[in-house]
């Protein structure tokens, strides 16, 4: 029961820390004008956004790592090699997606770093990644046990990993399109690995990554008071990169990839409309989609903002409950 006591202890000081960094740094964004561009393509719905707060994500970041440090400083928290990666990829992930909001308040456009320049750092990432997991004993097996699937990578493990992290951290960036959708998402999600976590004993460093999952959680619910509609503040690219790969890399620590998909399945499902409008205009010349990602779909056809986000917290709850179903008891 201590893990227990520990994750509510992480959680609630994450919420309070995060909602009074939150008081303090939004006033502070406003006066350093690091403000949100609205693209043309949302300026339909969207225009009276223009002009938010953004980089927002360290409402959230700040608050988990320093919840964290005050852990460890009073022996409630060991540093393991897999708590060093998560916090690593959390860091780094956070670090790209400041210099790309950064390059895009000061260009006033939405291009920020290039596609090369984004995967140049990513690559580096997942090579730091694969090494001190390797330092730590593990094994380069991608085990999907549901499936009968336990294959030595080896060396491709690295690409593996990469893989996933891009893929998250962009399927989360794609998602934060609406008030509260992204980091609503994310909560259940970390909630969930939090959960999964907990009975994942075989892990080394299982507790600590549970710990750190709740103390997000709190602090994800603490961004959550400035980033409804009407949000006060955007996460911008800090936060949803970060929150993307940081899932990845629990997931794959736990191997719980599988469980990646299903927990995420929103996160999957605005990035594959995203693939399938973008194929169908370029083979078909032809829309499937009113506007992708698809909740802009249903912007399109008249859905209010706060029904879609409802909607898809609801799709994203159920699904992390099916994963916790087959994660922890299955």
């Amino acid at each position: 029961m201590l893990i227990l006591a520990k994750s509510i202890l992480g959680l609630m000081l994450g919420f309070f820390v995060s909602v009074i960094f939150g008081l303090i740094i939004i006033p502070f964004l406003r006066k350093m004008n690091l403000k949100q561009n609205i693209s043309l393509f949302t300026a339909f719905r969207h225009a009276e956004k223009d002009g938010t707060p953004t980089i927002g994500g360290i409402i959230f970041i700040i608050p988990t790592l320093l919840t964290m440090l005050f852990l460890y400083m009073r022996g409630s928290l060991e540093i393991t090699h897999s708590l060093l990666i998560i916090i690593f990829v959390f860091i780094s992930y956070a670090l790209l997606g400041f210099v790309d909001d950064y390059l895009k308040i000061k260009y006033k456009n939405n291009d920020g770093l290039s596609i090369p320049q984004k995967l140049l750092v990513q690559v580096l990432i997942a090579l730091v990644f694969f090494y001190i997991y390797m330092q730590g004993g593990g094994n380069a097996n991608l085990t999907i046990t549901s499936l009968g699937i336990d294959v030595d990578l080896e060396w491709f493990y690295g690409i593996f990993i990469l893989f996933l992290l891009v893929g998250s951290s962009n399927a989360v960036n794609l998602t934060d399109g609406l008030d509260g959708l992204a980091a609503g998402l994310s909560f259940i999600a970390f909630l969930c690995f939090g959960i999964i976590t907990w009975g994942s004993t075989w892990i080394e460093g299982n507790q600590e990554i549970a710990i750190f999952c709740f103390i997000l959680v709190g602090s994800l619910l603490g961004f959550l008071v400035f980033n409804t509609h009407p949000a006060k503040v955007f996460m911008g690219d800090t936060g949803s990169l970060s929150l993307g790969a940081t899932l990845a890399a629990i997931a794959i620590l736990t191997k719980h990839e599988l469980s990646l998909a299903v927990i995420g399945g929103v996160f999957v499902i605005e990035t594959m409309s995203s693939i399938i409008q973008l194929t169908a205009i370029k083979r078909f010349h032809k829309k499937v989609f009113l506007m992708t990602p698809i909740h802009h779909h249903f912007e399109k056809l008249g859905w209010l903002e706060t029904d879609i986000v409802k909607m898809f917290l609801i799709i994203g709850f159920m699904l992390g409950m099916v994963a916790v179903y087959y994660g922890v008891w299955m």
